[in-house]
């Protein structure tokens, strides 16, 4: 336990990136559980990013669940937001942080905003996040999140992810955190020629395969880096 919290104290208390947000004031048990989460979740299956796992022990995963959620906020797994979706398993938002290599000059744009917590988390490295949700609700609600929380590096849309954000393009990186059965054309025009992509990419039920794409002039390159299950990428009617 005196481990744990000395480990949890080093992640939550300096260490920040330039501008980044200090944490909120919370309860030790959340600071520890945090702090086990980074260390048996995240560096135990060797994820070893220095930048992803300061920024995993910092940011207050419980802030972004329902309150009856917020016991299992550091669990190994996603956990339901409302309104049919999910907050992915911690791993996951690590694994996809550090595979995307955010830049702090970076300008991001993230499909599926969910509850805010990857918005956060890639907030922290990079300029600025924008961020589009299709329920409405849960945009509303991730939007007051962040911005009660500081991340004012985040701007949050209702909208239809498959469009993407085109008056703020071209963008250095692009997360989807939602599974279209391919690759919308509107995000790859959006990305920077050199910029990077993570989107998983396969059926609306069943095992997706989580690919990198680096936009190169001559079209894409394709990397399969992660089976995952995602829920799917909805379109706007």
């Amino acid at each position: 336990m005196k481990e744990l919290l000395g480990v949890a104290l080093m992640l939550t208390s300096g260490g920040f990136e330039p501008g980044s947000t200090p944490p909120p004031v919370e309860d030790a048990v959340f600071i520890v559980a945090r702090a086990r989460m980074v260390r048996d979740q995240i560096v135990a299956r060797g994820l070893t990013d220095p930048r992803v796992l300061s920024v995993m022990g910092r940011v207050p995963r419980q802030e972004f669940v329902p309150k009856n959620q917020r016991y299992a906020s550091y669990e190994d797994g996603p956990l339901p937001i409302g309104h049919g979706q999910t907050i992915s398993q911690p791993y996951i938002v690590a694994f996809m942080t550090a595979a995307l290599d955010p830049q702090p000059k970076d300008r991001v744009l993230e499909i599926g905003t969910g509850s805010g917590y990857q918005a956060a988390v890639i907030s922290e490295l990079v300029a600025a996040v924008y961020s589009i949700e299709i329920v409405e609700p849960l945009a509303r609600r991730a939007e007051a999140d962040l911005k009660r929380l500081g991340y004012d590096k985040v701007k949050v849309r209702a909208g239809d992810g498959y469009r993407g954000w085109p008056e703020a393009a071209p963008f250095d990186a692009i997360i989807v955190t939602c599974a279209p059965e391919k690759v919308p054309k509107a995000l790859v025009d959006q990305l920077k020629v050199g910029g990077r992509m993570i989107v998983p990419v396969g059926p609306q039920h069943g095992v997706q395969e989580l690919y990198l794409l680096r936009k190169l002039e001559g079209g894409l390159q394709t990397q399969a880096v992660l089976p995952v299950r995602f829920v799917p990428m909805v379109m706007a009617h």
